[in-house]
């Protein structure tokens, strides 16, 4: 598989050498940045984008928002830390369910590619041992019917190998 990380935020930056820091982009051109980033390629190149904040964020959902209808997604994968009960620095602003997650994204995902899906969901579950973290990724794929991995503890083979067979 032919495959590219395009990086959106300083870190990604920093860890690939190339990519655009979204924050920094007129928010008028956040979409065409992200099409810029991830032009058409051929059906076996994947592109990897680096995902900046939520469409749940206060203060981050323009940015996120302009990189999904911009880089016009095949697939997804929804990322949230099992730590977290509510939104950075947004005490008020409780995670929405992975239900919720799914509806906003696709809605979002589809006005510019009427085929996106998500084909998995990636947990970061430091804060937990071994044994809570393997039930709370099985928990989780259960209830979504997809697979789920952190990446960190175990890698992405589950999801890599959705996305092949759909």
């Amino acid at each position: 598989m032919n495959a590219d990380f395009r990086a959106t935020g300083q870190t990604g930056i920093f860890i690939s050498g190339r990519g655009i820091a979204v924050d920094s982009v007129v928010s008028d051109f956040v979409s065409g940045a992200a099409e810029w980033l991830s032009p058409a390629a051929a059906p076996q190149h994947w592109d990897v984008i680096e995902g900046q904040g939520s469409l749940f964020h206060p203060a981050y959902a323009g940015v996120t928002l302009g990189l999904v209808h911009g880089s016009q997604p095949d697939a997804m994968v929804l990322c949230h830390d099992t730590a977290r009960t509510s939104i950075a620095d947004y005490e008020g602003f409780a995670i929405p369910s992975y239900e919720a997650c799914f509806e906003a994204y696709l809605a979002a995902a589809r006005l510019t590619n009427p085929a996106a899906r998500f084909v998995g969901v990636s947990l970061n579950t430091s804060h937990l041992d071994e044994q809570a973290a393997t039930r709370a990724m099985a928990e989780v794929s259960k209830r979504v019917s997809l697979p789920c991995c952190d990446p960190i503890r175990h890698g992405v083979a589950a999801i890599v190998d959705r996305v092949l067979s759909h």
